[in-house]
């Protein structure tokens, strides 16, 4: 199976540099419906099978591009949300944002460390896998373009793949509409492909203006 996880478009959040996880949380901002417009033609060369959306309005905003030039009906899978912030909702200075972020980091050794109000580590993993491999089994051969969350794919992605480890993934960053490619099962196990930091539709796309907390480096 080919996964690729791509981040939504920007929204206001992202702009004001704060941590926004609840549902269905705001649309995208007008350059985030540039990313979105983007995405088809960024794709052309990939045969997507299907697309899956989480239940928040950005990642399906950002989907209907591709949705409408492929003619497929996006499935929405709950698990596919951003990581819960609990208490640090909707805070954009950087005590919260470095509590939120420091605690997703710190899952690699204690994955019971909880946001302070918002989820544990297992919890994440649990309902972020379970939808992946409802994924899986109706795509086993297949490749799926699932439209996501920036701490979301980070995460996840970085702690499923097998050639990232947890240095790595410091490094790694996230821009509005960026891709991460994995191949493999959830049986296999999975290898990152191809990491994309920046949109998909180029550079010209990205907002280097934006705090954008979940997106950048966590070093």
């Amino acid at each position: 199976m080919r996964l690729l996880l791509i981040r939504h478009g920007q929204t206001i959040d992202n702009v004001n540099g704060e941590i926004g996880t609840v549902v269905p949380g705001p649309g995208l901002t007008e350059l985030g419906r540039e990313q979105a417009t983007a995405v088809p033609a960024a794709l052309v060369a990939e045969s997507i099978d299907a697309i899956a959306v989480s239940t928040m309005r950005r990642t399906q905003e950002t989907a209907a591009p591709l949705a409408a030039a492929l003619g497929l009906d996006p499935v929405v899978l709950e698990g596919l949300q951003e990581i819960s912030a609990g208490d640090l909702e909707g805070r954009s200075d950087r005590p919260s944002v470095t509590s939120y972020m420091r605690t997703l980091l710190s899952w690699w050794t204690d994955i019971e460390a909880r946001i302070p109000g918002g989820e544990n580590g297992t919890e994440f993993v649990a309902r972020y896998s379970a939808a992946i491999a409802e994924l899986a089994a109706a795509h086993p051969e297949g490749t799926v373009a699932v439209f996501s969350h920036g701490a979301a794919i980070r995460t996840w992605a970085a702690w499923f793949s097998q050639n990232i480890d947890e240095s790595t993934s410091i490094s790694l960053e996230l821009a509005n509409t960026a891709v991460v490619v994995l191949e493999g099962s959830p049986d296999d196990g999975w290898t990152c492909v191809e990491w994309a930091g920046e949109p998909l539709g180029g550079t010209a796309l990205d907002d280097p203006t934006a705090p954008d907390p979940t997106g950048e480096p966590a070093v």
